[in-house]
């Protein structure tokens, strides 16, 4: 009875729109064309980087989930341009969409482990433990990945509502009873493991700035340089949070509400579904910028690509030296400039 009459209600109220079959399919395209290609080469650059540190484990699990994630997105915009037969729809409801969110939330998740292990490095150094070792980071990696794919495995089970006259392209609408009720659940346990983690790295990286500039105030050691290099490396991973993840947090669980109940009208139900759709995209932009924060955030991933593309890469001492040969230059020329007056 309530998958009959939430049906109907969803076939009475139409999303379909020129923004969602040609506006978000084409930023779709964007999004693929240039996080796949980033992405290719941040995987080829990571071959040769060396996995001596738990760190380096973790970003190359966030490279594999977000090429895993890059590649589901021609699906979707086949599916959403309407270009593609329903049934294409279907195969994106039960398996494309699950493979998007699943790495999604992998790679949301591994950025809370880098920001662990950063945490204990730099704010507990003294602090000894089987945690920062590689060997640890390879074991959690694998935990995560079984755990997230154990929670969405039932959500391709479950798209099981489907005949020669039910392709519908409301995933919603192709999920028994029980498929329902576990996309609920699922949807709030993967969004309290956001929030969780984005809780966490505030923390996390609010005390590490805390550890860094208290130590280079004492010792009065390239603190400039620490403090920009700190303050730019932990804004790109709140910044990626903030712009990409938040916003779609904050409407997926009025909009998987406005799915599963039968309380919101039609035009509540466009709204959030708008929401959604433009906040997703924000969260799939991620795939973009994620390489640039391995470009910040990793050294050996920033010296191996200089060395693959055969640049020089200036070392700290190099850039200082550099700066205070042209701030000596500087200082002459005023000099002698003044002397002439």
């Amino acid at each position: 009875m309530f998958n009959s009459s939430t049906n109907s209600s969803a076939n009475n109220c139409s999303h379909s729109t020129v923004v969602t079959k040609t506006v978000i399919p084409l930023v779709y395209c964007l999004i693929f064309i240039v996080g796949f290609s980033l992405n290719s080469v941040a995987a080829w650059i990571f071959l040769y980087v060396s996995s001596k540190k738990s760190f380096i484990v973790y970003l190359k699990n966030i490279v594999v989930a977000d090429l895993l994630m890059s590649l589901t997105f021609p699906f979707k915009i086949l599916a959403d341009s309407e270009i593609a037969p329903p049934q294409l729809n279907t195969f994106v409801c039960r398996y494309s969409a699950v493979v998007f969110y699943t790495n999604m939330y992998i790679g949301i998740t591994f950025f809370g482990l880098i920001g662990f292990d950063r945490y204990y490095k730099i704010v507990k150094p003294l602090f000894t433990s089987f945690v920062h070792t590689v060997n640890y980071s390879k074991v959690v990696s694998i935990i995560v990945w079984l755990l997230l794919m154990l929670i969405s495995l039932p959500n391709m089970i479950l798209t099981n509502e489907i005949t020669k006259e039910n392709y519908s392209r409301k995933c919603i609408g192709l999920k028994s009873e029980l498929g329902r009720q576990w996309h609920k659940a699922s949807s709030y346990i993967c969004t309290g493991i956001f929030w969780v983690v984005f809780l966490l790295l505030i923390i996390f990286y609010t005390s590490i700035s805390k550890k860094i500039y208290s130590s280079y105030k004492k010792f009065r050691r390239n603190s400039d340089v620490t403090k920009r290099k700190t303050s730019r490396n932990i804004f790109s991973i709140m910044f990626v949070f903030v712009i990409c993840f938040v916003p779609y947090h904050l409407c997926r669980i009025p909009y998987t509400l406005s799915q599963t109940s039968s309380q919101f009208n039609c035009q509540s139900k466009k709204t959030l579904f708008y929401a959604k759709e433009f906040t997703l995209v924000l969260s799939a932009a991620n795939v973009c910028l994620d390489p640039i924060i391995y470009f910040f955030l990793c050294l050996p991933f920033k010296e191996k690509l200089y060395q693959k593309l055969h640049l020089k890469l200036k070392t700290s001492d190099e850039v200082e030296i550099s700066k205070s040969r042209r701030s000596n230059t500087s200082g002459k020329y005023k000099h002698s400039v003044g002397s002439g007056l």
